[in-house]
């Protein structure tokens, strides 16, 4: 059985408890690798290893660090096969989401924030004072240490390099922790980065678990920010540790994003953007569109239309080029999604469709897959307050319902406690921009989904988290400013 390992100044080594857990494949339910069941010994030694190289690689150029990075884009572009069938393997998505999605945006992550980095401006002030006084005031954003980088399970490289690409850039050490659930493909960019030439210390990888592993890299004084991406409720605990210790914080939480459909959109358009958006890995992205209000217009032709291309959606072999719907990411959450989906019902909702396990689906060779797949659901009839709207469900799972006005529709969209994403569908401009200022989000998007500009920032506004991540502000998040005036 293979045996991951973490990444601690520059090599690879085994937990200091000599422990192992399963990692199981969700496609078959089946224990295919062991993943390090480390402890505050393993986050130690890490912040050790990191805080030994800050000074040196602060130092060291933008330019040259970007060349690093860059050789590291290479070999996560050369592995690119590897790597997605890794993913899927850990995850149960797809494999062709993983090779035309996840890998190539990890490669971006890094790309855009080696580039970004040498372009990362400070600013100065001519000043004049009272009595004749000239200075010249200006600030310096230096990095700020060794940073924690913890990420989730949904998009395993995606998210991980999200986050440690702007730290490293920025000339920060990393102590980082991916998903105990997904480890795979962050034990493959460790070795990766050996083979580019990463210097020793400056990214360092603990698996494990939250508990251990997680809460260790957050209350370790020797780590002064602290970037994370899960859970609304492991994020509250990380802001009651973090806070009083000044860290650093950037949290980006749940979801429960609405999708606006008015009925002047551009009708086929919305209707394949809003099933990609609701069922793209597997409901498992916290910017999917998980409650759909739809003019009443348009409402019933929506509603058959809706349920006749979700029906179609081929759930199966994450390895098949023609599935659609792979499988959930473990047993816990298996069951979780399938327990919302008997609130919907015990809550007045009908199933539209989907609603069941989905049968196991045949693998390339034929036989049966046994792990953990769900039909993609639709359900209806639901009050925009219940529990099934309101709470983050996190799989192939969306309500719909009809509304008659924008009031009414800005009501039920900004009545949950998260405020992440938000989609709206209308050929109308004024309404576009009229809407967009009113709903409760970090993120719009206005007759599309999932268009990124990785210059432009990303994050949520109420229980959905707090700081920005992409483009400069992540950079920014990673370095402390400095005022320096000097009396000419």
């Amino acid at each position: 059985m293979m045996k991951i390992e973490n990444y601690i100044g520059g090599e690879m080594v085994e937990p200091a408890s000599g422990e192992y857990f399963d990692n199981f494949e969700p496609a078959t339910g089946e224990v295919y690798s062991l993943i390090p069941d480390s402890d505050d010994r393993d986050v130690n030694l890490a912040a050790d290893a990191a805080k030994a190289a800050f000074r040196a690689w602060a130092a060291t150029p933008p330019e040259e660090r970007f060349a690093i990075l860059m050789r590291l884009v290479g070999l996560i572009e050369r592995d690119l096969e590897p790597l997605a069938a890794a993913e899927s393997k850990d995850n149960g998505k797809p494999v062709s989401l993983a090779r035309s999605v996840d890998i190539p945006r990890a490669a971006a992550n890094f790309r855009f924030y080696a580039t970004a980095a040498m372009h990362l401006a400070n600013e100065s002030h001519d000043t004049h004072g009272a009595g004749g006084v000239h200075a010249i005031n200006y600030t310096l954003r230096q990095p700020i240490g060794v940073a924690g980088c913890i990420s989730p399970w949904n998009l395993p490289l995606y998210l991980f390099s999200w986050k440690i690409a702007p730290a490293i850039a920025a000339g920060c050490t990393v102590v980082a922790k991916p998903s105990e659930v997904t480890p795979m493909t962050a034990y493959m960019l460790s070795r990766l980065c050996i083979e580019a030439g990463l210097p020793a210390g400056v990214l360092n990888i603990v698996h494990g678990t939250g508990p251990k592993v997680g809460s260790a890299i957050v209350g370790h004084r020797d780590i002064k920010a602290i970037s994370f991406t899960g859970g609304t409720k492991t994020g509250e605990e990380i802001a009651r540790t973090a806070a009083p210790m000044f860290k650093k914080l950037s949290l980006e939480l749940g979801g429960k994003n609405p999708n606006i459909i008015f009925a002047d959109c551009n009708y086929d358009e919305m209707l394949t953007t809003s099933v990609r958006s609701s069922f793209s890995n597997q409901g498992e992205i916290c910017l999917c569109g998980s409650r759909i209000f739809v003019e009443r217009p348009l409402y019933e032709r929506f509603k058959t239309d809706l349920v006749e291309r979700v029906s179609a959606l081929k759930v199966g072999d994450p390895n098949d080029a023609a599935t659609d719907v792979g499988a959930i990411v473990s047993r816990q959450h298996f069951e979780k999604i399938l327990s919302y989906i008997e609130l919907a019902k015990t809550e007045g909702g009908s199933i539209l469709c989907g609603g069941n396990v989905s049968e196991p689906p045949a693998s390339a060779s034929g036989e049966p897959l046994r792990g953990w797949f769900i039909e993609p659901t639709v359900i209806e009839g639901l009050p925009f307050d219940c529990r099934t709207n309101q709470e983050e469900i996190f799989g192939p799972v969306v309500t719909i319902m009809p509304f008659d006005t924008e009031d009414e529709v800005l009501k039920y969209a900004n009545s949950v406690r998260y405020g992440l994403a938000a989609t709206v569908w209308t050929e109308n401009l004024s309404r576009a921009h009229r809407v967009a200022s009113k709903l409760e989000s970090g993120i719009v998007w206005v007759n599309c989904w999932m268009l990124r500009d990785l210059r432009t920032p990303f994050g949520g506004v109420k229980d959905s988290g707090i700081g920005r991540e992409g483009g400069f502000e992540a950079l920014r998040f990673f370095t402390e400013e400095k005022n320096v005036c000097v009396k000419l």
